[in-house]
């Protein structure tokens, strides 16, 4: 349920055509950071980097993606900033320059750090204005903003395999180009934020709070989404960071169509990310919760055990129920904490990027103990905690 606040900082309609700019500067965003995962066999090799130190990379630009991303969205719900996501794309430029130029360990964990800030400014106030922008379908603002983010990240495989590989690390800073564009859009779509600024100022002042369930049932609610968090990111870990060592060295493919095949796996994280939204707006968003999570264990648990056609198969649907939950989760935790938008988006936004490169550093350092495959193995069994999903509250009004 929303706050009367909320309501009122609503517009009439969905503003589709800043859904639209938001998604594809979440594509070209997200496309641009993505490229530094799928640039890790080339740096693994061309640096002799190993496992752990792959996974301290993305650990570092996780973690700097996801520690400042409350603390914004906390500030920016009593203060907003409509040109903070130009900032927060400059700062994605700078890292992709210094990624371009990197020649030892590091200035590539340099260039990550630079690469995270910038995310950790992007999502949680480009999620306030998908929100703003929704109309009331908030499911389906949100998915439509995150579907630009996860065709960015499907994307960044393609590029890296048809001009970084070919190239070689220096053709990155051909990307910064990209990065120029984002900062124009973004400065416009700041420019609408800035006259709505004033009228949702006023709103937030007038209206007083509506709080639907107890303190401990938030708080009780907001912990399993937390952990369903957990379980996806964390697996989710195992597909972006190690897929292209994992099918190299189980099925002895090359580079170029190990990154295919992860092109394969984004893509329908892509579709499914739209799709979760408006079901959840439509049926309601803890059945979409639950069926993202948990459904998604009969094909984990085959994925280690499949040869390397059914490999790409299984990737379709675990990218595509896997990815359907983030939408519903991420308006169900705003709906249980009115007036916060800007601090729940952060938190989640900011958790699951945590959890990322968390997952990313153990893995690695697993998966140098170990194998990949063992790596693969161990995962498959993450989505079981998504049994949680049955003891959120059934909230029919939130959709």
């Amino acid at each position: 349920m929303n706050t009367t606040a909320e309501a009122q900082q609503q517009p009439v309609t969905t503003a589709f055509t800043v859904l639209g700019a938001l998604s594809f500067c979440h594509l070209l965003n997200d496309m641009m950071q993505s490229l530094l995962p799928s640039m890790y066999p080339i740096l693994k090799d061309g640096l002799r980097l190993d496992f752990g130190q792959i996974g301290l990379i993305t650990l570092v630009y996780q973690l700097t993606a996801s520690l400042f991303q409350p603390l914004i969205g906390l500030y920016t719900d009593r203060r907003p900033m409509p040109y903070a996501l130009a900032y927060g794309m400059g700062f994605t430029l700078v890292g992709l320059l210094m990624l371009s130029a990197a020649s030892n360990f590091a200035m590539l964990l340099a260039a990550a750090a630079t690469i995270g800030i910038g995310s950790s400014v992007f999502h949680p106030e480009s999620s306030r204005l998908a929100r703003l922008a929704s109309g009331g379908r908030h499911g389906l603002a949100q998915s439509l903003f995150q579907v630009g983010g996860n065709a960015g990240s499907a994307i960044g495989p393609l590029a890296a395999a048809f001009i970084v590989l070919p190239n070689g690390q220096g053709s990155v800073a051909w990307f910064a180009l990209l990065a120029l564009l984002g900062i124009v859009l973004l400065s416009k779509i700041g420019a609408w934020y800035s006259r709505h600024a004033e009228r949702r100022a006023k709103a937030r002042r007038t209206a007083a709070p509506v709080e639907p369930l107890s303190r401990g049932k938030v708080v009780g609610a907001l912990a399993i989404l937390v952990a369903l968090i957990f379980s996806k990111y964390f697996y989710l870990a195992s597909l972006t960071s190690y897929y292209t060592f994992y099918l190299i060295d189980r099925f002895h493919v090359s580079v170029w169509s190990s990154q295919v095949h992860l092109f394969v796996f984004l893509a329908s994280v892509a579709v499914g990310t739209i799709l979760g939204g408006p079901i959840g707006d439509r049926f309601g968003r803890k059945y979409v919760i639950w069926f993202s999570i948990l459904g998604v264990l009969p094909f984990t648990l085959i994925l280690p055990h499949a040869n390397l056609f059914w490999t790409g198969v299984l990737s379709v649907p675990i990218g595509l129920i896997l990815a359907s939950a983030f939408a519903a989760i991420l308006v169900y935790a705003q709906d249980l904490v009115p007036g916060k938008v800007g601090m729940i988006s952060g938190l989640f936004f900011g958790f699951a990027f945590g959890m990322g490169g968390l997952g990313a550093a153990v893995l690695g350092h697993l998966a140098d103990v170990t194998s990949v495959e063992y790596v693969y193995n161990l995962c498959a069994y993450l989505p079981v905690i998504g049994v949680l999903a049955a003891f959120l509250p059934d909230r029919r009004s939130a959709h």
